[in-house]
């Protein structure tokens, strides 16, 4: 009979324990461990806390867990660019589509635009990617051009001709139509098919409560002041956006490191997101079987008949191949794919160690006189403008909205520069160059983006996670993607 009150006595002991220690970590489940009083109690004023949280994935994506590695090249650097030189840096943990955005996911979208946004058909319009990408003047090309896109036959592969613009406009998108999916399946909002124009949801709005819909049963409130509320940011339910991957991310996502490690220890720098120098299979039934899909040679797009060495002649199903250590399919080859940030060679130089990343453009929501938020725009989102530098100037550590440009020099960057007094007094570096007739400029600009990958179209070297590009971002290729990516809140490795 002693031993049993013993061992109860140490399992109430234990539960108080364990109980302390969340409260005076500031997790607890009942009481603030600073003031004393009750979460969650109509009658203290009802202050909810949401506790216990952990973050789901979004329909598509897989956890990318975090840590360090040496960015930039790890093969010789054959263009003599200089462009990635190798150095340490840290990228918290995120999450990543599995496969590239398919032709069948941009056709969703765009059906869901020319419904919604009927009395605005150049929305339609200029979503639409360019097909034409498929057109050369010496190959026959046009069924591409016809089929690639619309055909159910082509539904699993990657969509293409979507410039950096339309990419970022589909993350947009996708984030409200999860969002809105999953209030619906909480029971907060009823499907509703018939938004029309501004009138359709948007997470930013709903949010700031500038939308309403279809309205089932609102959750209960704990303050005692009102019955009912809106979903708010800190219940949980509503996720981070969907968004373009930093380089970094996506670099750190395709070596996949997680498979190449032991006690902290890297025991070979990837080349590829596979072990090895090769691009074949290396054992088993498969030996010898191409990892990827690319450019064998010059007029060797998928071998000889019979022995398809990758089995595309131009791209393949998102799902093709092996998929690297994280679970991503494609990381190499099939189509390169858009990356957040602005292309600048000398980066490696400048970005941060900790999620490192150029393009940041720091904006603010418009308000209105009284500092109301000021009503949506014709899309049914939150109008935002970048904030002033005397806005910034107010703020530690912040002296402008704008660094795309910081410390790259592009005033030195500029061949035969004869315009330099208009240059130093240019907003961004897209005018910071002279626009004389037969007077040579730099390609960059704030509109060039950085994409990686290696495609279909390309030799061997560019599967390399490591060797970066830049596009203008209206510009689009037919060998040329995106895949989406979405912040991790909380603990990098998840609750213990």
């Amino acid at each position: 009979m002693n031993v049993r009150i013993k061992i109860s006595f140490l399992v109430f002991t234990g539960l108080l324990f364990f109980t302390g220690c969340g409260l005076v970590g500031g997790g607890g489940r009942d009481q603030s461990p600073t003031t004393g009083w009750a979460y969650n109690n109509p009658d203290n004023g009802g202050f909810e806390v949401k506790t216990g949280y952990e973050q789901e994935p979004g329909p598509g994506l897989v956890k990318v867990e975090g840590g360090t590695y040496t960015m930039g090249q790890t093969a010789q650097d054959i263009t003599y660019d200089w462009n990635n030189v190798p150095r340490r840096v840290t990228v918290s943990s995120f999450f990543m589509d599995q496969t590239e955005v398919r032709n069948v996911d941009y056709r969703e979208y765009l059906h869901w635009i020319q419904r919604v946004f009927i009395d605005y058909p150049e929305v339609y319009r200029n979503a639409l990617p360019d097909t034409l990408v498929w057109r050369s003047a010496l190959a026959y090309n046009e069924p591409y051009v016809q089929y690639y896109f619309r055909h159910p036959a082509y539904n699993e592969y990657p969509v293409v001709g979507v410039n950096w613009l339309q990419a970022n406009d589909y993350c947009v998108w996708r984030t409200d139509r999860v969002n809105e999916m999953r209030l619906i399946e909480e029971g907060i909002l009823d499907l509703d098919p018939n938004q029309v124009g501004r009138e359709n949801f948007n997470t930013d709005a709903y949010l700031a409560g500038q939308y309403e819909g279809l309205v089932i049963e609102n959750l209960p409130s704990l303050d005692p002041n009102q019955e009912s509320r809106i979903v708010t940011l800190e219940d949980g339910i509503i996720l981070p956006r969907y968004r373009l991957p930093t380089e970094a991310e996506w670099e750190y996502a395709a070596v996949a490191l997680i498979g190449n490690t032991y006690d902290e220890r890297i025991y070979e720098r990837r080349m590829f997101p596979w072990d090895g120098h090769n691009v074949r299979y290396p054992e088993g039934k498969k030996q010898g079987t191409m990892m990827a899909n690319f450019k064998r040679g010059r007029g060797d797009m998928m071998g000889t008949a019979g022995d398809l060495n990758d089995n595309g002649s131009i791209t393949v199903p998102v799902t093709s191949f092996w998929p690297n250590d994280y679970g991503l399919y494609c990381m190499a080859g099939n189509v390169n794919e858009w990356v957040a940030d602005v292309y600048r060679p000398l980066s490696y130089e400048d970005i941060e160690d900790f999620n490192p990343y150029r393009g940041n453009v720091f904006e603010t929501l418009v308000r209105n006189e009284d500092g109301s938020i000021a009503q949506k725009d014709s899309l049914g989102r939150l109008k935002k403008r970048p904030i002033t530098e005397e806005e910034a100037a107010t703020r530690d550590n912040f002296n402008k909205a704008d660094y795309r440009n910081y410390r790259d020099g592009d005033l030195q960057s500029r061949i035969d520069f004869e315009n330099q007094e208009a240059a130093r007094g240019a907003a961004s570096t897209g005018e910071m160059y002279s626009k004389e007739e037969n007077d040579w400029a730099s390609l960059i600009s704030d509109k060039v983006r950085v994409y990686k990958g290696g495609s279909w179209r390309d030799r061997v070297y560019w599967l390399n996670p490591a060797t970066r590009r830049f596009l203008d971002e209206e510009k689009s290729k037919d060998d040329l993607g995106f895949r989406c990516a979405m912040t991790n809140v909380g603990s990098p490795g998840g609750m213990n």
